[in-house]
């Protein structure tokens, strides 16, 4: 692959009317990311120096794309096409990021989020092969709708011809046309003011810039990729197969690299899910973003996990949910119904049955009781919980924030603790048991039992 630099320009600006939504099509998520920023994901991945983003007017803020792509680390910059008027208009709504560009420009799209970077790679390499402009197709189960690639006698590409302008042994041909394009940038914007609008809908058609480079004597190429990866997504039911088609993707390669999913297909992972070496995945997992597991964990059936980091050796559900800000230490146990949220649980601590932990920290070898809470929330403000190193907490006790547990100390079980505790004090909060014999026989008898 040659060194020149390009630039990705991904079409970001349709209405999305099919998806029945107030949100931009291309915001809706696939494996817990943007489907745009999975489009620039690949550019990153195949090498691209700069992105430029093509929006329409209703884009609630650049700041709203930008938080999902800004950790991609490349130069972004936000087009808007005001009016559109086609997919060529919404090309030169970027003509600030292509003047004067001395590179490749890929055309990508942002409502098609299965591309790979690496097809990005093979279409680009066609311009280093002699072509200025290289075309990605697809041989289509069911060509229908789709506009078809026409090849000439030498393998070029001769145009690209809409399904309703098809001759019937066009619309016989199966190589279809997927709308992503890789320039020679200096040819690009000359041929794209050629276009013309002369057609039913008055709009400016990407597709018509192959002939025009074919009249100029450019040379224009085809590369082609399976159908799946430029599946476009316009409705409920494409996210849909969008989703399902990169989760299989996800848990094929957490597998390859050393995690064993039991049933895969009931895990659902999210695009940046980490999974360890000799990781256990139990059936009906699911992960949200930003979740970390290391090697050895063993998680057990129906758990949720998200933006949480669980340390080598822990075992967690089944049933548990891990919300963020979760940091499950070394060898950690949690189990059953167990709700952890902004809280550290140290080395070694267990916290088995029944329980809520949220704004603490749990220090190594602690135990948390059966039906434990830490009552963090006072309905304005979050407070914080310690629990010291070796503590131990008995069932069905609440720790009211804010509130230290020193190391070693020990909370009796169903106490209401309110005050600090000092290291290896029991505490015991409780109102005085009594007993009235005789008292339940002459209830009963009042009551003609």
């Amino acid at each position: 692959m040659t060194g020149r630099p390009w630039l990705s320009i991904i079409l970001a600006a349709g209405l999305g009317t099919r998806m029945k939504s107030a949100m931009p099509k291309v915001l809706h998520s696939v494996a817990g990311r943007p489907m745009v920023a999975h489009a620039a994901a690949a550019a990153v991945e195949a090498g691209a120096e700069r992105l430029a983003l093509v929006i329409g007017p209703e884009f609630p803020n650049t700041e709203s794309a930008a938080a999902s792509l800004r950790d991609l680390g490349r130069r972004l910059g936000f087009f808007v096409q005001a009016e559109r008027l086609g997919t060529a208009h919404a090309v030169l709504a970027a003509r600030e990021a292509v003047a004067g560009f001395q590179g490749d420009a890929v055309i990508q799209y942002g409502d098609t989020p299965l591309l790979r970077g690496g097809t990005l790679n093979r279409l680009r390499a066609a311009l280093d092969g002699g072509a200025d402009l290289a075309v990605l197709g697809f041989e289509a189960a069911d060509s229908f709708g789709y506009g078809r690639l026409v090849l000439d006698e030498s393998g070029g590409l001769a145009a690209i011809r809409e399904e309703k302008d098809a001759t019937p042994a066009e619309r016989a041909i199966r190589l279809c046309n997927s709308g992503v394009m890789a320039w020679r940038a200096e040819r690009m914007l000359p041929i794209l003011d050629a276009i013309r609008n002369a057609n039913a809908k008055g709009e400016y058609y990407l597709t018509d810039a192959v002939e025009i480079a074919r009249s100029r004597g450019i040379t224009v190429a085809v590369v082609t990729c399976p159908e799946e990866e430029v599946l476009g997504v316009n409705d409920r039911a494409q996210l849909a197969v969008a989703e399902r088609v990169m989760q299989q993707r996800l848990r094929l390669a957490a597998m390859q690299n050393g995690a064993t999913l039991i049933a895969p297909e009931t895990v659902t992972l999210a695009f940046d899910t980490r999974l360890g070496r000799d990781v256990i995945i139990e059936p009906n997992v699911f992960f949200g973003p930003g979740v970390v597991v290391e090697d050895n964990v063993h998680i057990k059936a129906n758990c949720h996990l998200e933006q949480a980091h669980v340390h080598a050796g822990a075992i967690v559900g089944p049933f548990a949910r891990l919300r963020p800000g979760t940091e499950i230490g070394p060898d950690v146990r949690i189990g059953n119904f167990v709700e952890v949220k902004q809280a550290t649980i140290e080395a070694g601590s267990k916290v088995n049955h029944l329980a809520y932990i949220g704004d603490a920290r749990v220090g190594p070898d602690a135990n948390i009781g059966a039906g434990t809470i830490v009552c963090n929330y006072d309905g304005f403000n979050k407070h914080f919980t310690e629990i010291g190193a070796g503590a131990f907490v008995g069932s069905n006790s609440a720790l009211v924030a804010p509130v230290k547990i020193g190391d070693g100390a020990y909370i009796g079980t169903g106490s209401v603790v309110t005050r600090d505790i000092e290291a290896n004090a029991l505490a015991l909060e409780r109102s005085e048991l009594k007993q009235m014999p005789g008292w339940a026989a002459r209830f009963r008898a009042r009551h003609g039992k």
